[in-house]
């Protein structure tokens, strides 16, 4: 049985990055790493967008960046000048390419394509083991969702950020390359928090998304539904369907990090590197992989990792409102955005805001019902 000392379990983007972070680093080369998926990353399965200030290390994947964003309700449009962030986007399969090109290099990395089975620690070691084969390893870093353990609970709010996306190019040209969709709840709310989501790459193509924060997700037709109605809604009638994409996101305050142990850690989706306010995962887990990579240089016992901090406490806030009443979402966002300042809640929600500044932010949202919120809080302390 090969012993390795290090195992990743799931080939998601908390594990991709943190082994591209472990090879740049230079720090890892002594150790023997196997990563374990029965999903080759072969396809591009996704798409993630982030927003950030300077290059990221990500660069060279970033296929378009817009300095501007539409916010849109039923009552209001405005364009966000997004200064001094620029709104990036990366398409799952160059990131995959990106990553391992870089690994293919490394004598002391395996990748096996092979579905785990089971993680048993044991008193000196971990045991891996695939539907073809068994490991013994000094630490693993799981990033396969273990779903039930938060839809099952009943004490902390379980939502998901669930869509349905088409890339579509049109004959009319109504797109604006420069500008992104980041919110449009214009569309009907039917008692949950529903809007559209627009990547345009020229005036003629773009990513269209019909997005939910909600606990159930809708039969598929209903979402294809209303990205039609949306496309005749901007003035388009003859297009074709370049590519789909669909997803669910878990968007909870559920403490996933309560699961690991001095061996085995969970990371990306299943320790909770989510942002569980709006689902957004790729800046948290390049800031998470970065921590990780740091750490590993100083401790050896892996419940050492997590940092609970207020932003956590906000985000609870924010999903018991919409655990009970699903259809404030697009009032709770269009009083941050009416007329707050882009570029602030960009920084709140990637939880870089002092404490002056959270308040700023927070001031924005419907008061009442965040202090209705708050009193109900201590159940989830």
């Amino acid at each position: 049985m090969k012993h390795f000392h290090y195992i990743f379990t799931g080939s998601g983007l908390a594990a991709l990055m943190t082994l591209y972070k472990m090879v740049q680093s230079g720090k890892y080369k002594d150790k023997s790493i196997l990563l374990l998926d029965d999903n080759s990353k072969k396809t591009n399965d996704r798409t993630w967008c982030f927003w950030e200030k300077e290059n990221s290390v990500w660069e060279a994947v970033v296929s378009k960046k817009w300095n501007y964003a539409l916010f849109a309700n039923e009552d209001f449009y405005r364009n966000l000048e997004l200064h001094p962030y620029q709104y990036c986007k990366i398409q799952g399969l160059d990131f995959y390419n990106f990553v391992f090109e870089l690994l293919s290099k490394q004598k002391n990395i395996t990748f096996l394509n092979e579905k785990v089975t089971d993680i048993n620690e044991l008193e000196n070691h971990v045991y891996v083991a695939t539907e073809n084969n068994s490991f013994t390893c000094d630490q693993v870093f799981n990033s396969v969702y273990n779903k039930a353990a938060a839809t099952t609970q009943t004490k902390f709010p379980v939502l998901q950020q669930h869509f349905i996306g088409w890339t579509i190019k049109s004959t009319e040209a109504v797109f604006n390359p420069e500008q992104a969709t980041f919110m449009d709840f214009s569309v009907e709310q039917k008692g949950n928090t529903r809007f559209m989501y627009v990547l345009p790459v020229s005036k003629n193509e773009a990513l269209i998304e019909y997005t939910l924060f909600s606990a159930e997700l809708l039969e598929k037709e209903e979402y294809e539904t209303e990205i039609e109605n949306y496309i005749q809604k901007l003035g388009i009638q003859n297009f074709e369907i370049i590519e789909k994409e669909e997803g669910s996101i878990p968007m909870s305050c559920y403490p996933f990090w309560k699961k690991n142990t001095k061996k085995v850690l969970n990371i990306g989706t299943a320790g909770g590197w989510t942002k569980a306010s709006t689902g957004y995962t790729f800046k948290n887990a390049d800031k998470k992989s970065s921590q990780l990579v740091g750490f590993l240089q100083q401790e050896t016992d892996l419940r050492k990792f997590h940092r609970k901090n207020r932003f956590w406490f906000y985000d609870l806030l924010l999903l018991d409102i919409l655990y009970r009443q699903n259809q404030l979402g697009s009032r709770i966002f269009s009083s941050m955005f009416k007329d707050g300042n882009p570029a602030l809640i960009f920084k709140f929600l990637d939880e870089e805001t002092t404490l002056s500044e959270d308040i700023q932010v927070i001031l924005k949202c419907p008061k009442i019902i965040f202090i209705k919120a708050l009193f109900r809080s201590e159940r989830y302390l």
